[in-house]
């Protein structure tokens, strides 16, 4: 298929590796992993990859896993997508990062560096990662400001932390971050499997944007604070990656190009390899990228809808996951005859919060990969 494609993948996002020393029970990464890692694009191949994306008139560049610190050759990387022109952003759990590499790395050119945190205290951040990784998450914080390099601080927010919010805030704002991201959990790889005790209530959700209000009036213009409400509680969609295939390209570890991370849960498409394909005509060529690109492929009721190009159908990978169509209207729209599936998702999670939910949660490891791959195979049996 070959569209004429006016659209620029203005932001790459490159998954260096699925290896990460965090378990996250929210990970977007497949439940499918693999142990090994002989299959990684190399060195050469991932620069191969920038200087076509670049090439594309791509312009921002994020490194991501995974955990991106386990690349022995991220230095190197960065030296390149420096010379390339990139503005280069390191996505990290900050587990291998030291007082050295920040410097190593500021000097190669890296500009931002982006630090997850999966609870506000060492005990609750050790419950929901599965490290005990808390004060060496502090200090870096601390080493990068005071490293003078551009910090964010991202906390994915779910029903098992929603009511820390304001000590995520207050400890960012005491550590001196320049901007927070308070992102509600996306329910794709092992976030969707964990969604039962993932999705908060609509109450802890109030809650927890009052108290982010009450923040931003109270520091307004000393932090930024954005607030990513979870989809299922809003009445219109979100676009899809701003749009399938018209601003952000993602590479995974082995070289497959997906418009947005969570892709590959569609069944019929299939995914260019860039050891196979150039960017290029992946970006402009591919039936994956031209798949939903637009407004033709819709069905009704977007199709007619005139707010079609607003949230050009919402996303595809939610509409397939809930309706087993990835034409469908995305159900989180209320006007998607599939809206009730929605509903009844959240209806369930109007129960009160209990501190025992953890319990229940599956965290991302190779061993409860293996047991979720066998249940699988069970099932299909």
């Amino acid at each position: 298929m070959d569209k004429t494609n006016t659209h620029i993948p203005m932001w790459l996002l490159a998954e260096l590796t699925f290896a990460c020393p965090v378990q996250c029970p929210y990970c977007s990464n497949p439940l499918e992993l693999s142990a090994s890692r002989k299959n990684e694009l190399s060195t050469e191949e991932w620069i191969r990859v920038m200087r076509d994306a670049r090439k594309l008139g791509a312009v921002q560049l994020g490194f991501s896993g995974g955990e991106p610190l386990v690349r022995t050759d991220l230095e190197e990387l960065v030296v390149e997508a420096k010379s390339l022109g990139f503005y280069i952003n390191l996505i990290t759990s900050s587990i291998g990062l030291t007082a050295e590499k920040i410097a190593v790395l500021k000097k190669a050119g890296l500009g931002h560096i982006q630090i997850s945190f999966q609870g506000s205290n060492r005990e609750s951040n050790k419950l929901l990662g599965g490290t005990d990784s808390f004060d060496h998450k502090m200090a870096m914080t601390k080493e990068v400001i005071k490293q003078e390099l551009a910090l964010g601080l991202n906390f994915v927010l779910h029903r098992q932390n929603l009511h820390q919010v304001e000590e995520f805030l207050t400890m960012a704002q005491s550590l001196g971050a320049e901007f927070v991201e308070l992102a509600n959990c996306q329910y794709y790889g092992w976030g969707l499997h964990n969604r039962e005790h993932l999705l908060p209530s609509q109450a802890q959700l109030i809650e927890a944007e009052r108290v982010t209000n009450e923040f931003r009036d109270k520091y307004k213009g000393h932090m930024d604070v954005f607030f990513v409400a979870p989809d299922y509680y809003d009445d219109r969609p979100k676009k899809c990656s701003n749009g399938w295939g018209t601003t952000f390209m993602t590479v995974n570890p082995e070289g497959e190009v997906l418009p947005c991370q969570a892709a590959k849960v569609i069944p019929g498409l299939e995914f260019p390899n860039v050891r196979d394909h150039t960017l290029t005509d992946i970006w402009n060529k591919s039936d994956l990228f031209n798949r939903f690109r637009g407004t033709d492929w819709m069905t009704e009721p977007c199709k007619s809808c005139p707010e079609k190009e607003i949230d050009l159908g919402g996303c595809r990978c939610q509409a397939f996951m809930l309706t087993g169509d990835a034409t469908n209207a995305d159900p989180v729209c209320s006007l998607s005859p599939h809206h009730d599936k929605v509903l009844k998702i959240t209806e369930k999670a109007q129960r009160p919060y209990q501190e025992d939910e953890t319990q229940k949660l599956m965290f991302r490891n190779p061993g409860n990969a293996k047991k979720l791959k066998a249940e699988k195979s069970e099932l299909a049996e």
